[in-house]
């Protein structure tokens, strides 16, 4: 592995920005706002763009992720 050597502050600024980052991307699903699993299967039904069976494992999966929890 190759050593970089930087300044003190540099680092520091490059550390506060990792850890800001860090925060936000851990933080940012939970205030997305999620709609109804049923609305989600509906939107796509509408588009007639899928099969019957795609739709069924869709809201399957839907109610077994994270995304129904809460």
């Amino acid at each position: 592995m190759n050593t970089i050597t930087i300044p003190k502050n540099e680092y520091s600024k490059l550390r506060r920005q990792s850890d800001a980052y860090k925060k936000l991307s851990s933080r940012f699903f939970e205030f997305m706002i999620k709609d109804p699993i049923e609305e989600v299967i509906n939107d796509f039904r509408k588009t007639n763009l899928y099969t019957k069976g795609f739709l069924a494992d869709l809201e399957d999966g839907l109610k077994k992720s994270s995304y129904a929890k809460k």
